[in-house]
C-alpha cells in the first residue's frame, strides 16, 4: 500500500520532530554534564593541589632534615609516619562529619548555620587533640616497648613535642576547609597552602643549611608551615570572607554537640581504617626476607600510589560537597547525576595512570633510586601499582558520596570487613604461608580495596535517593537554629 502525499509529509513532519527532539536530548545531556563538571572542578582542583602541597611539606621537611644526619631522619620519619598520620587521620576523619553537616545545610539554605557547625566543629577537635597528646609525651617509651633502638627512640621523644602545634593546627585547618569546601570558596585554601609552601622551602634552607640550627631549625620552619595557612582562613572566615554565613561567635555553639561528636567520630573511625591498611601493608613487609629491597621498593610504589592519591582525594572533596549540596537543596536526580560525572571523571584519569604505570612502572623507579635491585622489584610489582592507581580512582570518589551523605558509620563497617577481616588476612596466607612476599600480602590488600569498592558500588546503586534527600532535610531541621539579626542568635 503506497503511502499518499498528505501521509507522506506527516511521516517526514513525525521523523523530523523526533531527530530534533534526539538532537535536543543529546544537548541538553552535554549541557549538564558541561554545568557539572564546572561545579566538580570549582572543589576539586583547589582540593588536588592543597593536598600536593601539604604532602610536600612533609616531603622537604623531610628532606633538609636528612641533610642533618641519619638518626635524625630516621627519628622524624617514625614520628611523622606513624604517629602525626594516626592523629591526622582521627582528626582529618572527625573533621568529615563537619563536611557532611555543611555542605547539606549550605544545600539547604540554611547559610548562618554554618558558622555554628564550624564553631562545634572546633569544640570537637579541640577534644581529640587533647586526648591525643599523651601519644606524642610518651613517644619514647612506647617506640621502646615496640623495639625500635633505643637511641632513635630517644631523639624521637624529643622531636614528637615539636609535633604537638602541627596536631593543634590541624583543628584549624581541616575544619576550615571543610567549611569553605561546602560553599565552594576553596580557592583561598590553595593560595595559602602555594604560598606556606614556598615560605617553608626558603625558611627551612635558611634555619638549617645557611645558619645551622639543625632540628630547631628544620621544626620552627613545619610548623609555621602548618600554622601561616590557618591564620589566613581564619582571617578570611572572620574577617568579611563568608558574609552569609559566619555571623560571629555564639554560645549555640556548644548546644547539642553529642549527635556531631558521634557523626565526627563515625568518619574518623572511617577514614583511619583506610590510612591505617597501608601502615599495616609496610609492618608486615619488615618481617620478611630481603626485607631492605622489599622495603625500598614498596615505598617507592607506596610513595607513587601517594602522590596520586592526591588526586583521588580531591575527587572524595568534591563528591561530598556535591552530593551533600545536592542532598540538602533536595534534589535526588541532581545528586545521583553528580555521582555518575564524578565516578566517570576519576575513573578516566585513572585509566590513564594505569596504563602508564602498568607499560613504565620499572622505568619510572628510577627517578627514586640507582639500585637496579629494587628497580627490578619496582618492575615486578608495577602491574599491581598499576591496578591500585585504578581501584584508588573509584574507591576514595564512593567514599566521598559516603560523607556526603552521612553514610560513616556504615563505611566504617565496611571497611574494617574487607581490609581487616578479608584483606590483611589473605596477605598473611599468601605472603608467608605461600611465600609470595610483598607481592603476596600486596595482593591480600588489593582484594581488600576491591570487595570494599564493589560493596560501595553495589550501596550506591541500591540506595533510594528520594529517601536520602529526607533524611538530610530532617538533619538539617534537627540542628536548625533560627537567627535573629537584630537580636542574639535563640533556638526555634
Amino acid at each position: 500500500m503506497e503511502l499518499g502525499d498528505d501521509d507522506q509529509i506527516t511521516t517526514e513532519k513525525l521523523l523530523n520532530k523526533e531527530d530534533q527532539e534526539t538532537s535536543n536530548s543529546t544537548s541538553t545531556l552535554k549541557k549538564r554534564i558541561w554545568l557539572e563538571n564546572k561545579k566538580l572542578w570549582v572543589v576539586a582542583a583547589p582540593a588536588i593541589f592543597t593536598r600536593f602541597t601539604t604532602f610536600g611539606t612533609g616531603i622537604i621537611s623531610q628532606a633538609f632534615i636528612g641533610h642533618i644526619g641519619s638518626k635524625e631522619l630516621a627519628a622524624f620519619a617514625l614520628v611523622f609516619t606513624v604517629f602525626l598520620r594516626f592523629a591526622q587521620g582521627i582528626l582529618l576523619g572527625m573533621a568529615n562529619g563537619l563536611e557532611t553537616l555543611c555542605g547539606q545545610a549550605y544545600g539547604a539554605k540554611q547559610y548562618h548555620m554554618l558558622g555554628i557547625y564550624l564553631q562545634r566543629g572546633w569544640i570537637v577537635s579541640i577534644v581529640a587533640s587533647f586526648l591525643l597528646l599523651p601519644v606524642f609525651i610518651f613517644t619514647g617509651p612506647i617506640l621502646k616497648a615496640l623495639g625500635q633502638d633505643e637511641e632513635i627512640a630517644d631523639m624521637a621523644e624529643t622531636m614528637a613535642l615539636w609535633f604537638i602545634p602541627i596536631v593543634f593546627s590541624f583543628i584549624v585547618s581541616y575544619t576550615c576547609q571543610m567549611y569553605l569546601q561546602a560553599q565552594s570558596k576553596n580557592m583561598i585554601i590553595a593560595y595559602l597552602a602555594a604560598a606556606a609552601l614556598s615560605i617553608h622551602v626558603v625558611l627551612s634552607w635558611l634555619l638549617t643549611m645557611k645558619y645551622k640550627f639543625g632540628i630547631i631549625g628544620a621544626m620552627v620552619s613545619t610548623i609555621l608551615a602548618f600554622w601561616i595557612p590557618n591564620a589566613g582562613q581564619l582571617l578570611f572566615v572572620t574577617c568579611g570572607g563568608c558574609p552569609q554565613t559566619w555571623t560571629g561567635f555564639s554560645t549555640l555553639a556548644f548546644n547539642d554537640l553529642w549527635p556531631v561528636f558521634k557523626l565526627s567520630v563515625s568518619s574518623g573511625a572511617m577514614l583511619c581504617l583506610e590510612v591505617w591498611y597501608n601502615t599495616v601493608l609496610i609492618l608486615l613487609t619488615g618481617n620478611m626476607k630481603n626485607a631492605e629491597v622489599e622495603i625500598d621498593a614498596l615505598s617507592i610504589c607506596l610513595n607513587i600510589s601517594g602522590w596520586e592519591l592526591m588526586i583521588s582525594l580531591g575527587f572524595m572533596a568534591a563528591a561530598s560537597v556535591r552530593i551533600a549540596n545536592e542532598l540538602g537543596s533536595g534534589n535526588s536526580k541532581a545528586a545521583k547525576f553528580s555521582i555518575a560525572t564524578i565516578v566517570t571523571t576519576s575513573m578516566s584519569i585513572g585509566f590513564v595512570l594505569f596504563v602508564i604505570f602498568l607499560l613504565y612502572g620499572g622505568r619510572i623507579a628510577y627517578l627514586f633510586t640507582e639500585s637496579r635491585d629494587v628497580v627490578s622489584t619496582v618492575a615486578h610489582l608495577s602491574p599491581l601499582l598499576a591496578f591500585s592507581i585504578l581501584l584508588n580512582s573509584i574507591q576514595p570518589v564512593l567514599s566521598g558520596v559516603a560523607i556526603g551523605s552521612g553514610w560513616q558509620s556504615t563505611v566504617a563497617y565496611v571497611n574494617l570487613g574487607s581490609y581487616y577481616l578479608i584483606g590483611v588476612p589473605i596477605g598473611i596466607v599468601l605472603g608467608y604461608v605461600f611465600i609470595m612476599q610483598v607481592e603476596g600480602v600486596w595482593i591480600g590488600m588489593l582484594i581488600g580495596v576491591f570487595v570494599q569498592t564493589i560493596v560501595l558500588i553495589i550501596i550506591t546503586c541500591r540506595t533510594d535517593w528520594d529517601k536520602q534527600v529526607s533524611i538530610a532535610q530532617k538533619r538539617v531541621n534537627r540542628w536548625f537554629v533560627k537567627v535573629e539579626h537584630d537580636s542574639n542568635s535563640t533556638n526555634e
